[in-house]
């Protein structure tokens, strides 16, 4: 019995997770008239959604592009700061270390919501509305402490005799850094770039408070602004074909990536 339960507990998990994202890409493929249609399967299938998505008045290709530019942009920024915070709190010894990454990881707990307006009234004097910065910099800032504080405890996993090692045959702390810690620390940097694209791709609240221009706007605002035949009736199926599009990226990279990331999430458990 319980053998059965074990093998049964993974399969009950991954069918919860996913079956909402099995039933976004059935609504997807019916016709507006089926909607409503409460069977597993879409009959007759239709691929009209997925022509409404990319249809040019909806803005979605290039939305698509300012979500790749905003991601990625606050992935490259993260690993940067996150690396050089993390490799400093790990080895370096200073006052205070302990409070620095508590209020480090701190940062990570105000809710977004209330970060709004004061951001809005910071970018609107700076003259940061509707543009990519205005949604990176706040994107970074969300992403940052989870980085740092993920590469800091990897890190400290790193015996330090390799970087003695290394200085001993003539390396400086640096190249020690670059040709030794770092190729060793590639796991561990390659989860924390994953999970940080996908919290910017992700990203809502930023990109629709900060950004009115419709050729900004990220793949999540415009999908949430789609209207319907009448502007007033809510397209359920253009959304559906539209989140499937924006899902179906990170899950390739997940798939792809996956023994990478389940490397750097177990690395350091062994010795």
């Amino acid at each position: 019995m319980r053998r059965v339960a074990d093998r049964l507990s993974p399969v009950l998990a991954a069918v919860f997770c996913l079956l909402p994202f099995y039933w976004m890409v059935v609504s997807s493929l019916r016709r507006t008239n089926d909607m409503f249609d409460m069977s597993v399967w879409p009959n007759p299938m239709s691929l009209e959604n997925y022509r409404a998505v990319f249809k040019p008045g909806h803005g979605f290709v290039r939305s698509l592009g300012n979500s790749l530019i905003v991601a990625g942009s606050t992935t490259v920024l993260t690993l940067i700061i996150g690396v050089s915070a993390a490799y400093a709190l790990a080895r370096l010894r200073f006052r205070f270390k302990r409070a620095v990454l508590a209020l480090v990881v701190s940062t990570s707990m105000f809710p977004g919501s209330l970060l709004i307006v004061p951001l809005l009234k910071l970018f609107t004097d700076i003259g940061w509305i509707n543009t990519y910065q205005a949604m990176v910099v706040p994107s970074l800032s969300f992403a940052l402490p989870l980085a740092v504080w993920n590469l800091t405890a990897f890190f400290r996993r790193l015996p330090f005799e390799l970087e003695q090692a290394a200085m001993v045959d003539g390396c400086t702390a640096g190249q020690a850094f670059r040709k030794i810690i770092l190729p060793l620390a590639a796991p561990g940097v390659f989860t924390t770039a994953i999970i940080t694209f996908v919290i910017a791709w992700n990203e809502y609240l930023i990109a629709v408070s900060m950004v009115n221009d419709q050729k900004m706007k990220t793949a999540n605002v415009i999908v949430s602004q789609f209207t319907g035949q009448t502007g007033y009736d809510q397209p359920f199926g253009t959304q559906m074909a539209a989140g499937v599009v924006v899902t179906v990226p990170l899950v390739v990279v997940v798939l792809l990536f996956q023994r990478r990331i389940v490397a750097g999430l177990t690395s350091g458990g062994l010795k």
